[in-house]
């Protein structure tokens, strides 16, 4: 990795331990000679006036630190896109399964990313595009999971699923979630999707309390492609992707997900692997 020179912070809303953390880490860049682009949450946990917005943040950055859940995560990774960025995330949430590095690791792996020697796994994201009479109404980019789900008022979502040009079938149920791997321990683990290795190429299809009972998750190949086309009335279904962003779908509406050409560089600890985070996370038994 090129010499670090500037790191966009981005910060957890309303989180007690950033207002402690993000001074001292400020500090500590500072004496090191290192420019900050902070978002709108670190710069108020900074006594600053004016923060940035989160998508201009990654702008010239060598390294971004996020300080959070993996909500925040989340963020930061749809702000940073397609830039080659690695990914420092600090832990302030709940369970926080990509946000692995502890506030007491926080300096430590800073270091070794700063003398090039940290740790960087790749993750794939979704490229989502909603069609509505053919046309391209929305983008997004996901790095977790593309859900379909009923609103409110309604009983059922009805869609149908295919995968490139072959027919998959048609699902009713509370709604259908598309994931990518590192999504796999997500909402998808929650509707008993299954837990898929961070760098495997595939997606995972989840139906959600389907109405038969035959429906199981699916995985498929990450080359092929996934269309959802809602068969719900207008306004019975529900879009979101990553669990922040979407909208209501109209009936005939075709939600379209593809493997992104690039990947989210995410720093890990070297001596904490995939297995040992699920171990910790989900109370899995020790030797």
């Amino acid at each position: 990795m090129a010499a670090v020179k500037t790191v966009g912070i981005f910060a957890k809303p309303h989180s007690p331990q950033a207002v402690k953390l993000v001074p001292e880490l400020l500090e500590w860049l500072g004496r090191r000679n290192i420019e900050v682009r902070l978002d709108e949450e670190t710069a108020g946990y900074a006594g600053r006036t004016a923060g940035l917005d989160r998508f201009e943040v990654p702008e010239g950055c060598d390294l971004a630190v996020v300080l959070g859940g993996d909500g925040t995560l989340l963020s930061a990774a749809r702000a940073v896109g397609s830039r080659a960025i690695p990914l420092l995330a600090v832990n302030l949430g709940g369970l926080g399964f990509l946000t692995s590095i502890s506030t007491q690791e926080l300096f430590p792996e800073l270091a070794l990313a700063l003398a090039g020697d940290q740790e960087v796994t790749r993750r794939k994201m979704l490229r989502v595009a909603l069609k509505r009479k053919g046309a391209i109404v929305a983008r997004y980019q996901a790095l977790n999971d593309v859900v379909i789900a009923k609103s409110t008022i309604a009983r059922i979502v009805d869609v149908e699923a295919w995968a490139g040009d072959s027919f998959i079938c048609d699902y009713k149920a509370d709604g259908l979630i598309v994931s990518t791997p590192t999504g796999s321990t997500a909402y998808s683990l929650s509707a008993a999707g299954p837990i898929i290795y961070p760098t495997v190429n595939a997606i995972c299809l989840t139906p959600i309390c389907p109405h038969t009972l035959t429906n199981r998750p699916l995985i498929v190949p990450s080359e092929m492609s996934i269309r959802i086309v809602c068969r719900a009335k207008d306004g019975d279904a529900y879009l979101t992707v990553d669990g922040q962003v979407g909208g209501p779908l109209l009936g005939g509406d075709a939600v379209e997900c593809q493997t992104s050409d690039f990947d989210v560089l995410l720093i890990r600890p070297r001596d904490k692997t995939f297995f040992d985070v699920l171990r910790q996370k989900l109370k899995w038994g020790e030797r």
